[in-house]
């Protein structure tokens, strides 16, 4: 999450998750919700916008999934785990212990990603909307990048399930 300060406010959060497959070179998938304050408007994501992001990254990789989730209030929703349990033929969701940020690929990519905006200040919400959108561009189009957040982790894909991704969200 990103907040905006000033007249208007409000905050970016985004979704996103690192996909990865022995011998394939790593997805990044994401999403980018803005927060401005305007009253009934979610703040957050929902769980149905996490299923969104699952399905999206089944979709585009046509794989079954391994997916790995983190302990985010969200990621625990009873929603999320009957749509998994639905789907189980193609997800499998396991979930990372409590307080382990670093065994989390996604972590890395933010770090990246705060690291990469550290010199730009946005005049708005907008502006910040399109550094986000233009950094995270680059780390997805620099595989090298996303395996570094996998190495940084001291996981590794199973080479013995080429069928499956490894999905890392955050």
């Amino acid at each position: 999450m990103v907040k905006v300060r000033g007249a208007g406010g409000g905050r970016v959060s985004i979704a996103g998750v690192a996909c990865y497959r022995p011998g394939d070179r790593p997805h990044l998938y994401y999403k980018l919700r803005v927060h401005r304050r305007r009253k009934g408007e979610p703040k957050g994501f929902t769980w149905q916008d996490y299923r969104n992001l699952i399905l999206a990254a089944h979709h585009g990789l046509s794989a079954p999934l391994v997916w790995v989730w983190d302990n985010l209030n969200i990621h625990l929703a009873p929603e999320l785990a009957s749509f998994a349990a639905e789907n189980k033929d193609w997800l499998r969701v396991y979930r990372l212990p409590a307080y382990a940020p670093d065994m989390n690929p996604a972590e890395g990519i933010w770090s990246l990603l705060k690291r990469s905006m550290a010199n730009f200040a946005a005049a708005d919400q907008a502006g910040l909307v399109r550094i986000i959108k233009r950094k995270l561009k680059k780390i997805q189009y620099r595989p090298h990048l996303v395996d570094g957040c996998l190495a940084a982790t001291g996981l590794r894909s199973n080479p013995g399930d080429h069928n499956a991704l490894r999905v890392q969200p955050g």
